[in-house]
C-alpha cells in the first residue's frame, strides 16, 4: 500500500480510503467489523465515515470495531457533521451550537477520544465562517479534533475560509471531499488546480459513479434486479445514454488488461494529480479485495490516452459534481 501526505499536513494516509456509508445498512454489521480489520491488514489506514450515515449507526460500527481491534492509534479516522442529524431547527448546520454537540455525540460513538479529520459535510450559507472556524479552533484548541477540511465545497468558498484562516489564526482546511470518477472529471477544470496551489488534499468519493462503472449496466439491457439503477428516473442526469456509452468503451479497455472495469476505475483514480485518496465503498469483503487489487495495477500512457479519449479531461457524461456542489448554492440561491 503506497501512503500519502495529507495536504500539507504532517499526516500519511494510505492511497485508499474505507468508506463506511453501507455500514449497518447493506452492510451489515458483522460484515462490517470483519472489514474493518481486513482493510487494516491489507495497509488502509484511513478510514472515512459521517454522523448522518444511518444516523450515527455506522460510527458506532466503527467505533466498536477499532476498539476490538486495539488498532484505533494504527489510523486516521474521519468522520462529517453538518447534515441533518435530528428534526430540531438546531439538529443539523454548521454553527457552534451544532458543531459542538455534534463532535461529543461522534466521539461517544467511536469509543475515541479525538477525530483525525473532521470535515464539513455540505455547505452551510446561513452561518458565517469566522463562526464555523472559530468553533474548529476550539474543538482543535481541546484535542478533540486534529486537522479539519470540507466536503462538497466550491472553490469560492473554500478561498474563503483559507482567508480567514491565514488572517486570523483559524484552523486550515486540510482536505476536501468532491464526487470524481472517470465519467465526472469536472473537479479538473478549477478544484484540482486550487487545491494543488493551496496544499488541500482531495479525498474523492463516489469512484464507481454509484456502481455505473461496476460494468453491470449495458447500453440496452435490462438492469440487474435489486441494483440502484433497477427503475431509473427519466432525464436521469447521472444514468445517462452517454455514461453507458462510455462504460462500453472503458470495458474493452478493461478486458484487453485483464481487469474488471471497476478496477479499471479505481486504478486511474490513483494516478490523478492533486489526489490523496480515492474513498472506496465496499459492500462486502470480496468487493474490499477486488478494490484493493487495483493499487498494484499500473496503467501504461496508452491506456491513460484511451480513457481521456471516451471522456476527454474536465468533462463528464454523468452529473455528480455539478449537482452536489453548484446546484446546492443555486437551491439556495433561490430559496432566498
Amino acid at each position: 500500500m503506497e501512503y500519502r501526505q495529507l495536504g500539507r499536513s504532517g499526516v500519511r494516509v494510505s492511497a485508499m480510503c474505507l468508506g463506511t456509508m453501507n455500514f449497518g445498512g447493506r452492510t451489515d454489521e458483522a460484515t462490517a467489523i470483519k472489514m474493518v480489520h481486513e482493510a487494516l491488514d491489507l495497509g488502509i489506514n484511513f478510514i472515512d465515515m459521517a454522523d448522518v450515515y444511518g444516523r450515527g449507526v455506522s460510527e458506532q460500527i466503527t467505533g466498536k470495531a477499532l476498539a476490538e481491534s486495539g488498532r484505533r492509534d494504527e489510523v486516521v479516522l474521519g468522520t462529517k457533521a453538518v447534515a441533518r442529524m435530528g428534526d430540531g431547527p438546531n439538529d443539523h448546520g454548521a454553527s457552534r451550537y451544532h458543531l459542538t454537540r455534534a463532535c461529543e455525540a461522534s466521539l461517544r460513538r467511536l469509543q475515541t477520544d479525538r477525530i483525525d479529520l473532521y470535515q464539513l459535510h455540505v455547505v452551510d450559507l446561513t452561518t458565517p465562517m469566522d463562526e464555523i472556524l472559530g468553533t474548529l479552533g476550539t474543538l482543535v484548541q481541546q484535542g478533540k479534533i486534529l486537522y479539519v477540511g470540507t466536503s462538497k465545497w466550491p472553490v469560492t468558498l473554500i478561498m474563503e475560509g483559507l482567508a480567514l484562516s491565514e488572517r486570523c489564526g483559524l484552523p486550515r482546511f486540510t482536505s476536501e471531499q468532491p464526487p470524481y470518477n472517470i465519467l465526472d472529471r469536472a473537479i479538473e477544470n478549477d478544484l484540482v488546480w486550487t487545491c494543488m496551489r493551496h496544499g488541500i488534499g482531495i479525498i474523492s468519493w463516489c469512484p464507481l459513479a454509484y456502481g455505473i462503472l461496476s460494468g453491470q449496466y449495458r447500453k440496452g439491457a435490462t438492469a440487474p434486479a435489486g441494483s440502484r439503477y433497477e427503475k431509473t428516473r427519466p432525464n436521469d442526469t447521472r444514468f445517462t445514454p452517454e455514461a453507458l456509452d462510455a462504460v462500453d468503451a472503458l470495458r474493452g479497455v478493461a478486458e484487453a488488461r485483464g481487469i474488471t472495469v471497476a478496477q479499471l476505475a479505481h486504478a486511474w483514480l490513483l494516478t490523478r494529480p492533486g489526489l490523496t485518496a480515492p474513498i472506496i465503498g465496499p459492500r462486502t469483503l470480496e468487493h474490499l479485495r477486488d478494490t484493493v487489487a487495483a493499487c498494484d495495477i499500473e496503467l501504461t500512457p496508452e491506456e491513460l490516452a484511451k480513457i481521456d479519449e471516451i471522456v476527454p479531461p474536465g468533462r463528464w457524461v454523468s452529473d455528480f459534481y455539478d449537482g452536489n456542489v453548484q446546484g446546492r448554492l443555486r437551491a439556495a440561491i433561490a430559496a432566498g
